[in-house]
């Protein structure tokens, strides 16, 4: 195999690595198409996009649908590998789309930025999986979550309880920090102590 082989060998699986395409986009959220069929991922994930600069999203949405903004799905009264044996093309005029709220940005020297990027990621530009890293900077105050109680359309609460689970795992469920990011919590919705104290509950089970 000559050098330009490797390269283009390279490339490809660096595009292959991407979870998805931003479609749509704004200061506040975006909204990205899967790769694969079914591909999304995970409510509550920690996501990058690859613009310049880099928009850290944090998914709170996923759907499949059709490709045809008018027209719906049909049943067949069949399971998915059945329809994927006899009907396959029925998969190829189906897509999935996650959305995600926008909870920071790397600035030029590299780091993440817990505020609103100064542009909107680009249209067409990937979207990567966080790194761990990436993850734990992101979330290392509770600044995200204030992202989340403040934005709009979102699960407020079922978002808070998977995204501070992500975060937790990231520090290999270290219990100091979840007692931090409690009183982080405490401060931001102190008015309302039994919704504190159920999201507190829900993250731990």
């Amino acid at each position: 195999m000559d050098g330009g082989e490797e390269t283009n060998m390279a490339t490809v699986e660096t595009k292959l690595e991407h979870l998805g395409e931003v479609i749509e986009s704004s200061t506040s959220q975006f909204l990205a198409e899967s790769r694969e069929l079914n591909g999304a991922p995970p409510f509550g994930s920690f996501v990058k996009t690859t613009s310049e600069p880099g928009v850290y999203g944090l998914v709170f949405n996923v759907s499949t649908h059709s490709i045809e903004s008018n027209r719906r799905a049909t049943a067949y009264g069949k399971t998915e590998h059945e329809l994927r044996m006899e009907q396959p093309q029925i998969f190829e005029l189906l897509k999935t789309e996650f959305e995600a709220v926008i909870v920071g940005y790397e600035d030029e020297k590299g780091r993440a930025v817990q505020v609103l990027p100064p542009q909107p990621p680009g249209i067409h530009s990937f979207v990567e999986r966080c790194k761990e890293s990436e993850v734990k900077a992101l979330t290392d105050s509770g600044d995200f979550l204030r992202c989340i109680l403040q934005g709009s359309r979102l699960p407020t609460d079922d978002l808070i309880i998977a995204s501070v689970r992500n975060a937790w795992h990231a520090r290999a469920y270290d219990m100091q920090y979840l007692v931090k990011l409690g009183k982080d919590l405490c401060r931001l919705i102190r008015d309302d102590y039994d919704r504190l104290s159920s999201i507190m509950r829900r993250i731990s089970q």
